[in-house]
């Protein structure tokens, strides 16, 4: 088991975002993918997801080719993404059921681990609601309890922690540990690095569209010449200063 990525070279329009970019996690690894805004984050995201074909390179995980076999790869994985993707005219049992039969779970041990879910983030009792009625925190919780439900071996988190109360937060973090501890495989997205540490504990820096080093937080600080009180937004002026020479 395992997600790979190799010489993965891809953007829009024929234009390269990300080049040559090689990533590896194996089973109970989380990887946090970090750099600015441009960077490459969410073409490599999407690239994983399935919803840009590689110009390059390729992805598989578990063995399983994106390119010739994407519905048994997608049934690996789940995503959250950083804006909600709700649709307006379900309920929130109904985006439930809905992910329920699109992973073909089984409903009894699928409701079981939907109660734990909905009644860590709150939303026990809002069961017949529709989007419109939430909150963008809320809406944010709804695509984490989607996600974690079918329990898949790959979690790939876009900024999760935006909109989210603090209990919410350590919530997802004490969700993202237990995935890890039961082996499975976590690509996540942030700029939050101090609620991310908490359970990542090693990190890719992508800085135009190539990953500079793959490392721990302490060993991300040495490559860039940081010192151990350095706050990350010396990191970010760095890469910054980098990419404008580029």
């Amino acid at each position: 088991m395992v997600l790979k990525i190799e010489h993965l070279t891809g953007g829009y329009t024929g234009v390269p975002v990300i080049k040559e970019v090689n990533l590896e996690i194996k089973p109970g690894q989380a990887l946090g993918l970090i750099g600015l805004n441009g960077a490459g984050k969410s073409t490599t995201i999407k690239h994983i997801l399935g919803l840009l074909r590689p110009q390059k390179g390729t992805i598989s995980l578990n063995g399983i080719s994106l390119a010739a076999q994407p519905t048994a790869f997608k049934q690996k994985l789940a995503y959250i993404p950083e804006t909600p993707v709700l649709y307006p005219e379900l309920t929130l049992k109904e985006h439930l059921e809905l992910t329920m039969l699109s992973y073909q779970l089984d409903e009894q041990a699928a409701w079981s681990r939907a109660d734990e879910l909905l009644k860590m983030f709150r939303l026990d009792n809002k069961m017949d609601w529709l989007p419109i009625h939430f909150s963008k925190g809320m809406q944010q919780k709804v695509m984490i309890v989607t996600a974690f439900l079918p329990q898949t071996d790959l979690l790939v988190i876009d900024e999760p922690f935006t909109g989210l109360d603090p209990l919410a937060v350590a919530n997802l973090i004490d969700l993202i540990k237990q995935a890890i501890s039961q082996g499975k495989m976590v690509l996540m997205t942030t700029h939050v690095l101090a609620d991310a540490q908490q359970a990542i504990s090693n990190y890719a820096v992508l800085n135009n569209g190539t990953i500079e080093i793959i490392g721990s937080l302490d060993e991300i600080r040495t490559h860039y010449g940081l010192k151990p009180t350095d706050a990350f937004d010396k990191l970010y002026q760095i890469l910054n200063q980098e990419q404008q020479h580029a």
